[in-house]
């Protein structure tokens, strides 16, 4: 594995083969994509131009510059009679020498990315974040204006790189009556697709306060089903000692 700096850019060689269809089309293959951090959260692929099927780009002659990365031509995606405008980067002259013969599509661009024969969502895994799902019989509360909303015993501790322990909770030990479903979802590559749900505590709703993966991926399966409550909006207390508190 090979690595590059330049700012707060890194740019290191993948080690998975990765492909991406559109409209059922395989538009590239690689056995050695970069992952690139553009931001520290999460990596995004760079695939080598000679890892592209042939007439997929087209060029839009605008361009696009990016401080640490530098000048971008923008390419549209052709699959077909279909064109995809702009949603392709090129960065020929980039002061990264390692992205210069590579191309950086939006994530959304590709309908179907895989990485081997595994369908991946929302952006590439990082190497370096690892989930962990404990059971726990530590005690959780949730509270919001003085209502009860969980009190669990059964709680499964969810454990991932770089972010705060989320708490996990059984159905049952939740307040669900009070509860609304919403329309909001999202995507993590760890756990899956998320549902939503407010709250009504009083006369005020806590929007998507509540969310739960029914059917997450295969390394997650144990919080299947199971709901948490983001602790900026609501009262969570593990043991008595307040989310944020430190115990002694």
């Amino acid at each position: 594995m090979t690595t590059a700096v330049r700012g707060r850019v890194r740019v290191e060689t993948g080690e998975r083969r990765v492909r991406g269809y559109v409209r059922g089309t395989l538009v590239f293959d690689s056995l050695s994509p970069l992952l690139v951090w553009e931001s520290p959260h999460y990596p995004a692929y760079y695939i080598p131009v000679g890892d592209l099927r042939g007439g997929v780009l087209v060029p839009t002659g605008s361009t696009e510059h990016s401080p640490s990365r530098g000048e971008a031509e923008l390419y549209g995606i052709r699959v077909g009679e279909a064109e995809i405008p702009g949603t392709a980067r090129v960065y020929a002259q980039s002061p990264l020498e390692e992205i210069r013969q590579t191309v950086r599509f939006d994530w959304t661009a590709i309908d179907a990315w895989f990485e081997e024969d595994e369908q991946i969502f929302t952006h590439p895994r990082s190497p370096y974040t690892r989930v962990d799902i404990l059971p726990s019989s530590r005690r959780v509360r949730v509270e919001a204006d003085g209502v009860l909303l969980a009190d669990s015993v059964h709680a499964r501790a969810l454990f991932e790189t770089g972010l705060p322990v989320r708490w996990y909770l059984p159905k049952v030990d939740v307040r669900m009556d009070l509860l609304t479903p919403t329309d909001t979802s999202t995507g993590c590559p760890y756990k899956g697709t998320a549902q939503y749900w407010s709250a009504r505590v009083g006369d005020r709703v806590l929007d998507d306060v509540v969310w739960s993966y029914p059917t997450p991926l295969p390394e997650s399966e144990r919080i299947a089903g199971l709901v948490c409550f983001y602790p900026d909006k609501v009262q969570v207390s593990v043991d008595g000692v307040p989310l944020g508190a430190t115990a002694h």
